[in-house]
């Protein structure tokens, strides 16, 4: 464990912007940066810009390392951008190399969604489990697994993949190209897409919503009807959740967690989602796993990334990734 005297820079790197923020060794977050991503034509230009903020916010403090949360599929153990999501020309970049070499310091780089389990898991809704599954329902499912205090990585640090774990093989396709992944069930995207079918030759307060709000339909707006007593909506919210307790179940059954942590902008609906969702897991699991875990919606916002990278350094797990 590090002292209040050693400081950790912990990164969110994404499609569209690049946040920083330097934390001190009790995890207290003291200096933030923002920037956008665009711009940066090539890998190597986003990595000089990232290391420009690190050395900002830092001002100069000696640092105990540096903790990354990239987008795609990322091989942690090398700390190589295999294939960066919305990142033009991300592939195979060797991240935590040309990282340490601009820096000088120790760096570790993990998978977004592994970097807000792992952010949960320490400063968040996860604090105090043993076993914990975390969830983010927003365009797509993405996942993080932490068991026995540990982070999953597996062998090539894919593990947590639940989005796409299948369950009709006769489904949609997915992004992915297979059909039938849980994503396209039971993500913000599958609640747009299952609204707008439903809508069709139906008078609906989802589309008198989204005119009202001048955006596209959304599944906030498919909550939001939900909420006024919506029939269209109160339909798909219910499918919805059937299908995202599937998901659920079978985490229950593969990784027998103490506690499932949903974030992303779906757990925002609150009790439209979690109290549903909690029974109709609860119908699914088999009889021996039931009330051994609980389903509770996140605790850190939107710098949920940033904390977990730095909590790579500050739990004294500066080989998790290793």
């Amino acid at each position: 464990m590090h002292n209040a005297s050693q400081y950790v820079v912990g990164i969110d790197l994404g499609g569209t912007k690049i946040a920083a923020a330097l934390f001190d060794g009790n995890g207290e977050l003291l200096q933030r940066e923002q920037m956008e991503t665009a711009g940066a034509r090539t890998a190597k230009e986003v990595v000089d810009r990232m290391a420009g903020m690190v050395r900002s916010v830092s001002e100069g403090r000696p640092l105990a390392g540096v903790g990354l949360a990239s987008p795609g599929a990322v091989n942690s153990r090398d700390g190589i951008v295999i294939n960066g999501t919305n990142l033009p020309e991300w592939n195979d970049v060797p991240l935590k190399s040309w990282m340490e070499k601009e820096l000088g310091v120790p760096v570790q780089v993990v998978n977004d969604a592994n970097a807000a389990a792992w952010g949960e898991y320490v400063r968040g809704a996860g604090q105090g489990a043993r076993n914990m599954v975390y969830v983010t329902l927003s365009t797509g499912i993405g996942a993080g697994i932490v068991m026995d205090g540990e982070l999953l990585l597996g062998t090539q640090s894919f593990a947590g993949e639940l989005g796409h774990v299948i369950i009709d093989p006769d489904g949609p396709v997915c992004s992915c190209g297979r059909r039938g992944c849980w994503e396209v069930f039971a993500s913000g995207t599958a609640i747009r897409n299952t609204a707008l079918r439903e809508m069709r030759g139906r008078a609906s307060a989802i589309a008198e919503l989204a005119a009202a709000s001048g955006e596209e339909v959304s599944s906030r707006h498919v909550f939001e009807a939900a909420r006024l007593g919506d029939p269209v909506a109160s339909e798909v919210i219910g499918r919805t959740i059937a299908h995202m307790a599937i998901g659920m179940a079978n985490a229950v059954h593969i990784f027998n967690p103490d506690r499932i942590v949903v974030g992303g902008g779906v757990s925002k609906a609150g009790d439209l989602l979690f109290p549903a969702l909690r029974d109709k897991t609860e119908e699914l699991v088999m009889k021996p796993y039931r009330g051994t875990y609980t389903i509770v919606p996140a605790g850190l916002k939107d710098d949920v990334g940033l904390l977990g990278a730095a909590a790579l350094f500050h739990t004294g797990k500066e080989g998790i990734t290793k």
